[in-house]
């Protein structure tokens, strides 16, 4: 007996008998190798054991320097059952994985592990008996929260031992406007294991692509889809057909299209329209047979923003410490490079476009702001940024400065201030803020920071568009494990340079 109201399962013998239906339902029958199961593939890397070590240090070692103070002849021992409660807490929860499991991540998923941490070491703290105060307990154990955030933003980052994804060969199914950006939007990023190599367009509008086009459906529904998508895929041994869902393709035409290719060994994935949203955001539900995606608003409220603000004044106030030495040797060298002021204070708008003040080490000659208008005819960006390679206002330390984004080390005073914030989107002009159009206004919806993905994925050599689409990307999905990472990411951009003028 099924499921009651639920239809019933159609067996082979069940199917329609005509010749077409059923030679598209078998075409082609060559055997296909299928995927590997989720859990076959988290593979254990060579940086695995490095993490899971920080980890236990990042818990053990604080823990045993709180807890021994109680005078207890046990305290190594509780430490150290603590600091493999909390490794073991974790990888049974897939955070040391490649690919880990969907549901909360970063911060949240963070705290949700400490939680059951303190809960599993409450029962067996009434179970032993043990006369430890719970206060100070639980006080030894806040050190995992931190530990575990920046374990989750390392474990993103691609180490040298890293396992690589395996790519997956993508054939795209749609109407040709669709399929082309699907096309475009693959090609512009490395960090997806998805390389497209064919495309069935539907009906007979020419692709901009580029890509092979190995086959076409017809605008209406036809018996050959199946055959036709399926064809395509063996002739360019694709081993994924990603659909992108359009008026040529209704809910019935695709639901067939997925029997058939399913039926044949090919998976299927489907192309949402929720772009620029993380995927840790969606969660899908089922209501009276209707699937649901549930998107979780940003972060503007709670824990994590919170956190964010600490994290922003303890980080400036550090770095101002311990960096003191270098910036007063680079004040020095800007001040006997070029005569005029050490820093150079140039009014931006920040968060809810509010003006303030922000800081720099001067990298041009003291008027540069009155010759602007003669080389605006150089800008070499798009929008209403302006920026030259080769601008001649720059000074010789000045350009050195920009290379390395040492010019930038004064805004830790406005991070401090609360102005700025470590990570966030680029700081704009005011004149280059009401030239905004209603998209671009929404990158003021956060503080702007110090550094950013514009940062880490090129700097100046991204276009205006590009930018922006960075900067909203990050207003809406940012998170404190996303903020760890970038900053991580950071060091090797400003290493490498790229972008920086």
């Amino acid at each position: 007996m099924g499921l009651a109201g639920a239809p019933r399962p159609r067996s082979v013998a069940d199917r329609p008998r005509s010749n077409e239906l059923d030679a598209s339902w078998r075409a082609p029958t060559a055997p296909r190798e299928h995927c590997a199961p989720a859990a076959a593939q988290r593979r254990t890397t060579r940086w695995i054991p490095g993490l899971v070590g920080a980890e236990l240090l990042g818990l053990g070692i604080p823990a045993w320097l709180v807890l021994r103070p109680d005078g207890q002849s046990r305290t190594a021992v509780a430490a150290a059952v603590a600091a493999l409660a909390w490794a073991a807490l974790r990888a049974v929860r897939g955070r040391y994985a490649d690919r880990p499991p969907g549901g909360p991540s970063g911060a949240l998923s963070t705290v949700g592990d400490w939680l059951l941490l303190i809960g599993a070491l409450a029962v067996l703290h009434t179970a032993t008996g043990d006369p430890a105060d719970p206060a100070r307990a639980v006080v030894a154990l806040l050190p995992a929260l931190p530990a575990g955030i920046v374990a989750q933003a390392l474990r993103r980052l691609p180490w040298p031992g890293r396992r690589q994804r395996a790519v997956r060969r993508v054939l795209v199914v749609g109407e040709a406007p669709g399929v082309d950006r699907a096309v475009r939007m693959l090609a512009s990023r490395a960090d997806h294991p998805y390389a497209v190599v064919a495309a069935v367009p539907v009906g007979t509008t020419p692709l901009e692509c580029g890509v092979p086009v190995p086959g076409r459906l017809a605008p209406a529904p036809a018996h050959d889809d199946v055959s036709t998508v399926l064809g395509g895929a063996f002739a360019q041994d694709a081993d994924l057909a990603l659909v992108v869902p359009g008026p040529r393709l209704s809910e019935e035409r695709l639901r067939r299209l997925s029997w058939g290719l399913h039926d044949n060994g090919l998976p299927l994935s489907v192309l949402s329209d929720l772009s620029g949203i993380a995927a840790e955001r969606v969660r899908p539900t089922a209501a009276a047979g209707l699937t649901l995606l549930h998107i979780a608003p940003p972060l503007r409220r709670g824990p994590q923003p919170a956190l964010k603000a600490v994290l922003d004044r303890v980080g400036a106030t550090l770095g101002l410490l311990t960096l003191a030495p270098l910036l007063i040797l680079i004040g020095t060298a800007v001040r006997l490079g070029s005569a005029g002021p050490v820093f150079h204070r140039q009014v931006r708008q920040g968060q809810h476009n509010r003006p303030f003040t922000m800081w720099k080490f001067r990298t041009m000659v003291a008027d540069a702001e009155s010759h602007k208008h003669r080389l605006v005819t150089a800008n070499e960006l798009d929008g209403p940024m302006f920026k030259m390679r080769r601008d001649p206002r720059v000074t010789g330390i000045g350009r050195l400065l920009r290379r390395t984004s040492l010019d930038e080390l004064p805004q830790l005073l406005n991070v401090l201030r609360g102005d700025m914030s470590l990570v966030g989107p680029r700081p704009p002009l005011p004149e280059e803020v009401s030239r905004y159009d209603e998209r671009e206004l929404r990158r003021l919806a956060v503080k702007p920071g110090l550094t950013g993905l514009w940062q880490v994925s090129g700097r100046s050599d991204l276009s205006w568009q590009e930018t922006v689409s960075l900067d909203l990307w990050y207003v809406d999905n940012w998170s404190v494990a996303t903020d760890m990472g970038l900053m991580a990411r950071t060091l090797r951009a400003v290493t490498d340079g790229r972008g920086a003028y």
